[in-house]
C-alpha cells in the first residue's frame, strides 16, 4: 500500500551519516572535556569547544543536504544572519567586560592579594582576569564580580603600605573631652596602630560621638586590628571609670547613682592575638595568590640580576669573574627552586578549582 522509494533514502543517507557522526563526536568530546576533566581544560573552555563543534555540525549537515547549490547558499546565508544576530545581542556585555578588563589592567589600581571594596562587596583579590575579578570576602566566600561592575562603581583599594583603621564611640556630656582624648589615643597605641588621632564627629542631643584610630601598617591583619582597637577602647574607658552609655539609657529605668555599667578591663596580649588571627583562614586563597605573586617578583628580580652580572662578566678580571660566576650559579639555582614551587602551587590551585566546580 505504501511505496518504498529507495532513491529518496539514498539521497538522505549522506546528511544522516554526517549527523550521526557529528553527534558521536559531540558526545565523545562532552565525556572527555566535561566529565573527565583530566585534559587540563577548564569547564568554560570545554563548553566553548562543544559550541564550536555544534556550529560545525550544523554547517556540515546543511552542505550534505540533497538540495541545489543555490538553496544551500541561501541556507548558509540565513544561518550566518541568525548567528550574527545572536552574537551581536549577546556580545554587548561580553565586549564591555573585556574592555573594562583592559582598562583595569592599564590603570593597575590593584593587584592580587589587595583588599578592595566595590559597592557592598569587600574582600581580597584572588583572580584578576580579562572578564571578571574574584575576591574572597570576610566570610571566606569567593565572590565573582564582572569587570564592568568594577569600572562603573566607586572602587576603594586598601594600600599595601598601610591604611587608617578607626572606630566610633558615644559618651555622655558629663565626661569632659580632654579626659576622653588621651584615653582614646592610648587605646589606639595599645592596639598597635601608628599615628593615633581622635575626632569629635557629632554633638548629639544626648551624647558626643568620638572617632579614634590610627595607621594599620600590616594590612594582612586588618580585621584583627579593628577588633583589637575596639577591645582597647573598652578597656581604657572602663579602666578609667567612664561609662559607655548615653543618658537615654538612664531614662529607661531608675538606677542608683553608684551603679556603674562597665566591665573589668582585661588587657590583652597583642602578640598572642596575632598568632590566633582569623585572616589566615578567611583569606586563605588570597594568601596563596600573594605568595605566588611574591615568588614571581623574586624570579624576575633574580633574572635581572643574572643579566646584569652576565654583562659585568665580560670586563671583569679572573678573581672578580669567579665571584660573578658563583653569584650567577646561586641565582640560577634559586630561580629553578622558585619556579618548581610556583608550578606546584599552581597545580594545587587548579586541583582545588576543579574540585570546587
Amino acid at each position: 500500500m505504501f511505496g518504498f522509494d529507495l532513491d529518496a533514502v539514498r539521497l538522505y543517507l549522506p546528511p544522516l551519516a554526517v549527523l550521526v557522526t557529528c553527534a558521536f563526536v559531540l558526545w565523545f568530546m562532552h565525556w572527555l572535556l566535561i566529565r573527565r576533566r583530566d585534559g587540563g581544560l577548564s569547564s568554560i573552555r570545554g563548553q566553548l569547544v562543544l559550541l564550536g563543534l555544534a556550529l560545525i555540525t550544523v554547517i556540515l549537515v546543511v552542505l550534505a543536504l540533497p538540495v541545489g547549490e543555490a538553496t544551500k547558499s541561501d541556507l548558509l546565508s540565513l544561518l550566518g544572519l541568525v548567528f550574527t544576530g545572536i552574537f551581536a545581542l549577546a556580545s554587548t556585555t561580553f565586549v564591555s567586560n573585556a574592555m573594562a578588563g583592559f582598562m583595569l589592567r592599564s590603570v593597575k589600581s590593584f593587584r592580587h592579594g589587595d583588599f578592595i571594596r566595590v559597592g557592598e562587596h569587600f574582600g581580597r583579590v584572588t583572580v584578576n582576569s580579562l572578564f571578571h575579578t574574584e575576591i574572597q570576602s570576610q566570610e571566606r566566600d569567593l565572590i565573582t564580580l564582572p569587570n564592568l561592575y568594577l569600572t562603573t562603581n566607586p572602587l576603594t583599594v586598601v594600600r599595601s603600605s598601610g591604611t587608617f583603621t578607626s572606630c566610633e564611640v558615644s559618651l555622655g556630656y558629663d565626661v569632659a573631652w580632654h579626659k576622653v582624648e588621651p584615653l582614646l589615643k592610648l587605646a589606639t597605641q595599645e592596639a598597635g596602630l601608628d599615628e593615633p588621632f581622635v575626632q569629635i564627629l557629632t554633638l548629639g542631643d544626648f551624647s558626643i560621638v568620638y572617632k579614634t584610630g590610627g595607621i594599620c601598617s600590616d594590612v594582612n591583619q586588618l580585621l584583627t586590628q579593628r577588633t583589637r582597637l575596639k577591645k582597647a577602647v573598652l578597656d581604657q574607658l572602663h579602666g578609667a571609670g567612664i561609662e559607655i552609655v548615653s543618658p537615654n539609657f538612664m531614662n529607661q529605668r531608675q538606677l542608683s547613682d553608684d551603679q556603674i555599667f562597665s566591665a573589668v578591663p582585661q588587657y590583652s596580649n597583642s602578640r598572642h592575638e596575632a598568632e590566633l588571627s582569623p585572616e589566615t583562614k578567611i583569606f586563605d586563597k588570597a594568601a596563596k595568590v600573594v605568595k605566588i605573586r611574591t615568588m614571581l617578583d623574586d624570579v624576575a628580580r633574580l633574572k635581572a640580576a643574572v643579566d646584569k652580572d652576565s654583562l659585568l662578566l665580560e670586563g671583569a678580571d679572573k678573581e672578580q669573574a669567579e665571584q660573578i660566576k658563583l653569584r650567577i650559579v646561586e641565582a640560577g639555582e634559586r630561580i629553578k627552586s622558585l619556579e618548581n614551587i610556583i608550578e606546584k602551587a599552581r597545580e594545587n590551585q587548579q586541583k582545588e578549582e576543579n574540585e570546587r566546580s
